[in-house]
């Protein structure tokens, strides 16, 4: 047996692949930064149906949403950052295609995560106590505290069920081809958090290096952002602009033009979504990234 870490990388296809229809799918990164967008729109154009997306949303959930892809929804937010609602999330709401709905507060959606990370059933917190969050989502449950204050009264807190996941999908800048992954960006968003609350990871990235070359460079990349390391990720793929058009900085910024088209063909008649789908979105990634090149030129 060898006593190397196995080499796990993997193909677009061979993740999608490797995922069933009603899986609980967590999708890292924040809003319209740093999503797994290659494999998103892999997702949206396979077989799989009532998947239960668990996301900070960006255009992750719009993209799946009008695809048809989610059959529940657990989010905190769905925006592109500079457009404030993501438009095919909110087409889908307005329209009632996303069959189940829980919008939490974007502190119980942490909490959550940490429950799972630890594989805790829920864990307590005060944010969400006399909100709204709590009535419509009423499997929301509260808890007291077992220890009285020095008044006697036992606390009250609401019991946040952990966001078990049966798979992670995240996108960094780099990893080497065991799964040990960086980010180079200012933030690291939650991506470890999805990890360690997942079944299974898979994480694409920019760019594949060797292990000594995620922090000998160039540039050398500080060991605090090794972000994941290879005992939580089953698969490595590597997708050059993968995550395009959210922001994955400082491999590429959001790219605004294309997010401008994305959102007006969204927010347009059926026609005009059906024609940005055919131009970008109904071939494979290869496609993807040939048809953004040509519309970039166009600019």
């Amino acid at each position: 047996m060898s006593s190397r870490p196995r080499d796990k990388q993997m193909s677009i296809e061979e993740v999608v692949g490797s995922l069933e229809s009603g899986m609980t799918v967590g999708i890292g990164g924040w809003g319209s930064r740093r999503k797994p967008m290659a494999l998103v729109r892999a997702l949206c154009n396979s077989d799989l149906t009532d998947l239960h997306v668990v996301s900070w949303g960006g255009p992750d959930v719009g993209l799946l949403a009008r695809a048809g892809k989610i059959g529940k929804l657990t989010f905190a937010f769905v925006t592109l950052d500079t457009v404030p609602i993501e438009p095919n999330f909110a087409r889908a709401r307005q329209e009632g295609t996303i069959p189940d709905v829980e919008e939490w507060d974007e502190g119980m959606f942490l909490t959550g995560l940490r429950a799972a990370s630890q594989r805790l059933p829920f864990l307590p917190m005060r944010a969400g106590l006399g909100s709204d969050v709590l009535v419509t989502n009423p499997g929301l449950r509260t808890i007291s505290s077992p220890y009285p204050d020095d008044e006697g009264v036992h606390e009250e807190f609401v019991a946040v069920p952990a966001l078990d996941l049966d798979v992670a999908l995240v996108h960094l800048d780099r990893a080497d081809p065991h799964g040990n992954a960086a980010y180079l960006g200012p933030d690291p968003y939650f991506d470890d958090l999805f990890a360690m609350a997942a079944d299974r990871t898979y994480v694409s990235v920019e760019q594949v290096v060797d292990t000594a070359g995620l922090t000998a460079g160039p540039p050398p990349i500080p060991v605090q952002r090794l972000l994941l390391n290879r005992m939580l990720v089953d698969g490595v793929v590597e997708t050059p602009r993968g995550g395009h058009f959210t922001m994955c900085t400082p491999d590429h910024e959001r790219d605004e033009r294309f997010q401008k088209a994305y959102a007006a063909a969204a927010k347009g008649t059926e026609e005009d979504w059906q024609a940005f789908h055919d131009r970008f979105l109904a071939g494979d990634e290869a496609a993807y990234q040939a048809a953004v090149t040509a519309f970039e030129e166009e600019q």
